[in-house]
């Protein structure tokens, strides 16, 4: 099923004339022309020398940490935003500026993806192997890890800057944060400051007070990219990634425009151009036009709803499930339109979708979530651009809330099902 899911869409599945039970080598592959020039500098991931629209986000951060070249602890930092606002590729961006000044300070970042290390133990079991490469940390206790990571700490007089990306996936959030700040207070010498980086802007909200005002110290809010900065984004990358003249500037400023019109994401629009690239070099075309743009959006959003579904919570995906099955079932709810008879897309009222998420939790075997944690849900999902909600206008008993799928329902149900199988089977 996944697999179906994320499969490239190509327009044409023999482009060259081949025969059909025709295979080719790595060799003829490797050898075949292709529109790219280098590949990495179009990754999501890749950090480039200049960060446009990111100066004084970067600065800020700079500010921030600089009193660790001093010798100082910095403060404990916040920064949030949606997907693809640069967060991420801002602090490792200053990370390495930091790096180039090893030699003359104890400055020393240690880089967590948290939802890798999604737990207090798997992140202090990080962060001492960084500090200690030598120390085979497998099987050892928290406690014993604890000591060995402050130990290091107090014996160098690092200043250790701890970044924890996507830190809300952390299972137990409060036990690490309190773990992690009151370790300064066992510190003669040396320090550990928090950089905390989180996509959902209602994150803090649920953190406990004590944890709340020791991280939030310092935040700042990585603003969504406009349509004008997505285009100077992705043709700075493509100047870098793609041959001279093989992308015309009318893909160039589709993909932006559609990138702005979701959310302003620029790893979408990379997504997006990366993809455009292999879908030109395997019709071997020369160019990358706004055809290849078009196509390319089709395979990517299916990429992308299954990469932002499959790393929700149990009970945001029960809740997207519902609305899923409520947008295939036709016939049973009552569905508000949006009074264009043409078009599919249509809304459900948040009261019916909670009623569907309390029989999915039973079926799942789940404890159901009272409203209020299922209207923190809603607002999770629609930052990730999986649902889109609107208040309820006149003519209606009351206001609510109304919802409508943001992908094609049916892909979404079989990527959660399958996610909850596997969870369950577990």
């Amino acid at each position: 099923m996944g697999a179906t899911l994320l499969t490239l869409i190509f327009p044409n599945r023999n482009p060259r004339g081949a025969r059909e039970d025709y295979m080719p080598s790595f060799s003829e592959i490797l050898n075949r022309p292709t529109i790219f020039l280098d590949r990495n500098v179009l990754s999501p991931h890749y950090i480039p020398e200049t960060l446009p629209f990111r100066e004084k986000e970067i600065e800020w951060i700079m500010n921030g940490l600089s009193p660790a070249l001093r010798n100082e602890r910095p403060r404990n930092m916040f920064v949030y935003g949606k997907t693809g606002t640069g967060k991420t590729c801002s602090v490792k961006h200053v990370m390495g500026k930091l790096a180039q000044h090893k030699e003359n300070s104890n400055a020393h970042s240690c880089y967590v993806n948290c939802r890798m290390y999604n737990s207090r133990y798997r992140v202090i079991q990080k962060i001492t192997k960084e500090l200690l490469p030598s120390v085979d940390s497998m099987g050892f206790g928290l406690a014993l890890l604890y000591e060995k990571m402050m130990e290091e700490v107090r014996s160098s007089g690092r200043q250790l800057i701890v970044v924890l990306d996507e830190v809300d996936m952390v299972k137990d959030l409060d036990d690490l944060l309190y773990t992690l700040t009151r370790a300064n207070d066992e510190l003669q010498k040396g320090s550990i400051t928090l950089i905390g980086i989180s996509n959902k802007l209602s994150f803090k909200e649920q953190l406990d007070p004590r944890s709340r005002s020791s991280l939030c110290e310092n935040e700042t809010v990585f603003a969504p990219y406009t349509a004008t900065q997505l285009q100077a984004i992705i043709s700075q990358r493509a100047a870098m990634g793609f041959k001279p003249n093989s992308v015309d500037e009318s893909a160039i400023n589709l993909a932006a425009a559609i990138c702005a019109s979701e959310s302003g994401d620029a790893r979408y629009a990379l997504k997006l151009l990366i993809k455009a690239g292999e879908i030109a070099d395997y019709k071997g075309a020369s160019r990358i036009t706004d055809k290849e743009v078009d196509e390319a959006r089709r395979s990517v959003d299916i990429d992308v709803a299954f990469e932002a579904i499959s790393t929700l919570p149990d009970h945001q995906q029960l809740v997207l499930l519902s609305i899923a099955n409520l947008a295939l079932d036709k016939g049973k709810n009552t569905r508000l339109t949006t009074g264009k008879p043409e078009e599919e897309d249509s809304f459900l009222t948040s009261g019916e979708v909670y009623e569907e998420y309390c029989k999915n939790s039973r079926r799942h075997r789940k404890p159901r979530r009272s409203a209020r944690w299922y209207r923190e849900y809603l607002n999770e999902l629609e930052m990730l651009g999986l649902i889109t909600t609107i208040e309820s206008g006149h003519g209606m008993r009351g206001r609510t809330r109304l919802i409508r799928i943001g992908y094609p329902p049916s892909d979404v149900k079989k990527i959660i099902e399958q996610n909850l199988s596997i969870i369950e089977s577990a």
